[in-house]
C-alpha cells in the first residue's frame, strides 16, 4: 500500500506494562511526524477496546518536550488491554478506521499482542481493507521468537538484579532463607537475571530454578541444605512458572482458575507459591528461618531503574516500524531485534513477517542453563549483561 497524504494512523499498546513502552510510543510517533503520507496521529486508549469504543488521542498535539517526558515514564500512556478481537470485533475495527481514513495500524506488544495484530491484519484482507499493521516488539518476559531480545526485558531484568542484590545484602546480615519468587510463566530469562545480582565471594541468588527445567521439592529441599552448609545462608530466586516432571504448575493449584481472552492462566500477583515453597522448607529442611518475597509487578512499572540500552532500543523499535510501514513492503509485519555477531554489542532492527511474533514463544535455550538445572552459565551472563547494563556496586567485609 502506497503512502497517501489523507491517510491516517492509530497506534495503541497492549499486554503488560513496562519500563519502556512508551519509549516506543514515542519513537513511532515522532517518525510518523516527520514523515510524508501520515495525516491524522491517532492513540487508542486500552489498546484494541479504545478502538472498538472510539476512544482517541490526538498524538500530533503533544509538544516533542512532553513526548519525551512520556517516553521516560514507566507503564503504558495510553492504558493497555489483553483482549484478542473476534472476526466481529475485526469488522467493527475495520468500520471505524473507514470512518477515519485509517490505512496505518501499529500495536505494541508481546506475542498475544502480535497475534492480535495478525487477526486484524489477516481479517482487513478479507475484507478487501487496506491496511498496513505492524506490530512493535514489548514483553519483560523476553520470550519473542522473533528478537534476540525484547523491549521491556533489560529494564525489567535490571530491577530483578537489583532486588536480589539488596536482597542479598540483607540476607547476609540476618541469615537464614530468603525466596524469591520472579515473574515468568513460561520463559525464564527474567529469573535467570538474578544471577547478573553477584560480585563478591559467596554472593546469592545460590539457586536459581526456571520454567525449563523440571522442579522436585525433595531436589529443593536438599540444594537448600547443601547451600546451608556451605555457606550458612540461602538466597533462591524461583520463577513463578516452575513446573513438575510431568509439565504441571505449581502455581496453578494456587492461581484460582482465572485466564485472560488469549488463555493464559493468572499467576502474579498472589504470594502462595512463595509462602508454600517457605513452610515447606521450615518442615523438611531444618531451617528455622525462611521468608519469601513476591515481586509480581513491582518489575514492569518501576521508576528510575531503566536501562539505557533497553530505552535507546524501544525507541528505535517504534520509529523502525513506521519507517517500515512506509515502504510498504510487507502488510502485516514485525520488528525484529537482532544481534550483530562479534565481541562488540550492537543491534539491528528488521521489519518480518507478523507470524514471526505472534502466538507462540520461546524458552531459555539450554546453552543459558548450567548442568546442575539450579543455576545459569557464563554464556547467559554475557548475553544479559549489555541489556542490563552496569549494576551498583556492593562492598563487603
Amino acid at each position: 500500500m502506497k503512502a497517501k497524504s489523507s491517510v491516517n494512523m492509530v497506534i495503541a499498546q497492549s499486554g503488560g506494562p513496562s519500563m519502556v513502552i512508551n519509549q516506543s510510543l514515542v519513537g513511532a510517533v515522532l517518525a510518523a511526524r516527520a514523515a510524508k503520507g501520515i495525516g491524522k496521529i491517532l492513540g487508542a486508549r486500552h489498546g484494541i477496546a479504545g478502538i472498538l469504543a472510539g476512544d482517541y488521542v490526538d498524538l500530533r498535539k503533544p509538544s516533542v518536550a512532553k513526548l519525551n517526558a512520556i517516553a521516560d515514564t514507566p507503564s503504558s500512556a495510553l492504558g493497555s488491554c489483553r483482549l484478542k478481537p473476534s472476526a466481529d470485533d475485526c469488522r467493527k475495527i475495520f468500520e471505524a478506521f473507514r470512518r477515519r481514513k485509517v490505512g496505518y495500524f501499529f500495536y505494541i506488544g508481546g506475542n498475544d499482542s502480535a497475534d492480535a495484530a495478525r487477526i486484524v491484519a489477516e481479517e482487513a484482507e478479507k475484507e478487501g481493507y487496506p491496511l498496513v499493521c505492524y506490530h512493535i516488539p514489548k514483553t519483560i518476559d523476553n520470550d519473542l521468537r522473533s528478537c534476540d531480545h525484547t523491549p521491556g526485558f533489560g529494564s525489567a531484568a535490571r530491577f530483578v538484579a537489583c532486588a536480589l542484590k539488596g536482597d542479598d545484602l540483607d540476607n547476609r546480615a540476618l541469615g537464614g532463607v530468603k525466596i524469591d519468587v520472579i515473574m515468568g510463566r513460561d520463559a525464564g530469562f527474567l529469573t535467570a537475571a538474578s544471577a547478573l545480582a553477584r560480585e563478591n565471594r559467596g554472593d546469592g541468588p545460590h539457586l536459581i530454578y526456571l520454567p525449563e527445567r523440571p522442579f522436585s521439592l525433595d531436589g529443593f529441599v536438599k540444594d537448600v541444605q547443601a547451600v546451608m552448609k556451605k555457606e550458612g545462608r540461602c538466597v533462591v530466586a524461583v520463577s513463578e512458572g516452575i513446573r513438575d516432571a510431568q509439565g504441571e504448575l505449581f502455581a496453578k493449584k494456587f492461581a484460582g482458575g482465572e485466564r485472560d481472552s488469549h488463555g493464559n492462566l493468572q499467576l502474579s500477583g498472589t504470594g502462595a507459591l512463595g509462602d508454600f515453597l517457605a513452610k515447606h522448607l521450615k518442615s523438611e529442611a531444618g531451617v528455622s528461618r525462611v521468608r519469601a518475597d513476591t515481586f509480581g509487578y513491582l518489575q514492569r512499572s518501576f521508576p528510575g531503574i531503566a536501562s539505557k540500552t533497553d530505552q535507546k532500543e524501544a525507541r528505535a523499535a517504534g520509529a523502525a516500524a513506521v519507517k517500515a510501514a512506509l515502504k510498504g513492503k510487507l502488510t502485516k509485519g514485525t520488528i525484529a531485534i537482532v544481534r550483530k555477531p562479534g565481541a562488540k554489542y550492537a543491534v539491528t532492527f528488521e521489519a518480518q513477517p507478523v507470524a514471526n511474533a505472534a502466538k507462540y514463544t520461546r524458552s531459555v535455550p539450554d546453552a543459558f542453563i548450567a548442568p546442575n538445572g539450579h543455576d545459569v552459565t557464563k554464556a547467559f551472563l554475557a548475553y544479559a549483561r549489555p541489556i542490563v547494563g552496569t549494576l551498583p556496586h556492593s562492598e563487603i567485609l
